[in-house]
């Protein structure tokens, strides 16, 4: 966990603050003058230190009235901003004449973006006035997602070390101003605790259209979620149109036109659009076309949503489409599932499925088993995304104690439940060294229609109950293991499709994806309230 809250409280007495070179911004010892805002009418002049006793009195040498201002306050967003520092001054607030301007043309696209929101003009590589936004690339050390957003001398700056964080600062931005609002004056130094901060949209039980999943992104930008997890393959569907294999396709889908904008739009915002083709299990859709691959057991009985992976062929077909689609996400990551293969909820995998037994004897030798067998294909598959250069993750319940075969080193663990029978804690993969990814299912899991003992999730329960280190249940795992768990997401899933339309999902999952996002920024106790959290999450829309 991060260590102590630096941020600036709301009413911060003046002997306590200041300012970024280490000094003290007293009270009363500098007076400043009125802002004239772009376009506006008014007077300003310089600031008089010698003036201590007479705040809020122009000097008498000046013909124009000026004032003093109090202390900013920290901005008001969601995220929370992590350090701010005060300052006097009027602010600022979009206004006629303004304009943004970059001083690396690499940040044109974030430019135009935020010029388009503040209705303000985007000049390009032009030297700063007043009124107007700069943003820049530095040699910033708080890494690709940090910035520093700066008020002062009636202009804004945000600067980074990346293009990522310079993306982030303007999102501070746009909800500081928001409904006509004016930025804070002073300093804001800004960056997440965590590096991954995701939603999961489960798009193969429910078709939601190209339309809608657009308009999340854009959301998840402004709250600065930094991926989106599309799981387009189970037994209900298959959502994506697919050139090598189009019988497995479901009627509605995703075209990859579809695909393509969904994930430029996501890349503008600097999001990751994380695929996931989850196997062994969890394949009905592409059975349904491949009968012949079905999983049995020693009594013929099919198994729902398996394949055989004794059958080669298996292999190849799901090989066949982790290659197509590395091409149409191009992000560093995949999900490649491997919970819940059926054949290993059995209480004697061997002898239920003999020919299980069998492969596994042949490939990794007489004491192998049928999880090895399964851990096996997990690491066949891992390896063909690894050859696109991907990181692969998969569920926690694809990890297996002990047995011949282990699970590769650069798998990542995406833990999403400790209710499986025989599953295994957070601390098992976090001492073995294993990377974490926080999908908990008593927090974080959206499942529509409530089956089984799911409820949907609450706003208010995550941010007061759940940090990155609630892995499982309810109860943290040890501190020394924050750095192995990289960041959370917070996943819908669709069992009863038809129980929300794609509007009540939207509106339900609003708040929690807010509060979500504030304790993967900042996994701290937060400052404000849930309701007045709330409350500022009604305010900024």
């Amino acid at each position: 966990m991060t260590g102590g809250r630096r941020r600036a409280p709301r009413r911060q007495a003046w002997w306590r603050t200041r300012t970024a070179a280490g000094g003290l911004a007293v009270a009363g010892v500098v007076a400043v003058a009125a802002v004239v805002w772009p376009g506006g009418g008014g007077e300003r002049s310089a600031a008089d230190p010698s003036k201590a006793a007479t705040a809020g009195v122009s000097p008498s040498a000046s013909p124009s009235p000026t004032r003093s201002y109090p202390l900013s306050e920290a901005p008001r967003t969601i995220p929370a901003v992590r350090e701010h520092t005060a300052a006097r001054g009027p602010g600022w607030r979009p206004a006629s004449g303004g304009r943004v301007v970059v001083d690396d043309a690499a940040l044109a696209d974030e430019g135009k973006l935020l010029a388009g929101e503040l209705k303000l003009t985007y000049a390009g590589r032009e030297d700063a006035r007043d009124g107007d936004v700069e943003l820049g690339l530095n040699d910033g050390t708080g890494g690709p997602e940090s910035y520093t957003l700066t008020v002062r001398n009636h202009r804004v700056t945000v600067k980074g070390p990346a293009e990522a964080g310079v993306f982030y600062g303007t999102r501070t931005l746009k909800q500081e101003v928001h409904g006509g609002g004016t930025a804070p004056e002073g300093v804001v130094n800004d960056r997440p605790a965590k590096p991954q901060r995701g939603f999961m949209l489960d798009i193969a039980r429910k078709h939601f259209t190209a339309g809608w999943i657009e308009d999340r992104v854009r959301e998840l930008g402004d709250l600065k979620f930094n991926q989106l997890g599309l799981h387009f393959s189970d037994d209900q569907g298959f959502r994506i149109a697919s050139d090598t294999h189009p019988e497995i396709v479901s009627k509605e889908h995703l075209s990859k036109a579809e695909v393509r904008r969904i994930v430029a739009l996501a890349a503008s915002r600097h999001i990751t659009v994380v695929p996931e083709i989850d196997s062994p299990g969890h394949l009905g859709a592409v059975i349904a076309a491949h009968p012949d691959l079905q999983l049995r057991n020693v009594s013929g009985t099919a198994t729902r949503g398996a394949v055989d992976i004794s059958k080669p062929a298996a292999a190849d077909l799901v090989d066949d489409l982790l290659n197509e689609y590395a091409d149409l996400f191009p992000g560093a990551y995949w999900h490649i599932g491997g919970d819940e293969y059926q054949a290993l909820t059995v209480a004697n995998p061997a002898a239920s499925f003999p020919q299980l037994a069998a492969a596994a004897r042949n490939k990794y030798g007489a004491n192998a088993s049928v999880a090895d067998l399964a851990t096996g294909w997990l690491n066949d598959r891992a390896a063909v995304v690894q050859g696109h250069d991907r990181t692969a993750r998969a569920w926690n319940d694809g990890f297996f104690r002990g047995g011949t075969v282990q699970a590769d080193d650069g798998l990542q663990v995406a833990y999403w439940t400790g209710k499986e029978i025989g599953a295994r804690p957070p601390a098992e993969y976090l001492s073995a060294g294993r990377k974490v990814i926080n999908y908990n299912d008593e927090f974080l899991y959206y499942v529509l229609g409530e089956p089984q003992t799911f409820v949907y999730p609450t706003g208010q329960r995550i941010y007061e109950q759940w940090t990155p280190l609630v892995l499982r249940g309810t109860d943290p795992v040890p501190a020394r293991y924050d750095a192995q768990i990289l960041g959370g997401s917070f996943a819908v899933w669709c069992d009863l499709s038809n129980a929300q339309t794609q509007d009540q999902v939207a509106a339900g999952i609003r708040m929690p994806l807010r509060a979500t996002v504030q304790k993967l920024w900042d996994p701290g106790k937060p400052e404000l309230s849930w309701s007045e959290f709330s409350a500022l999450a009604k305010r900024l829309g």
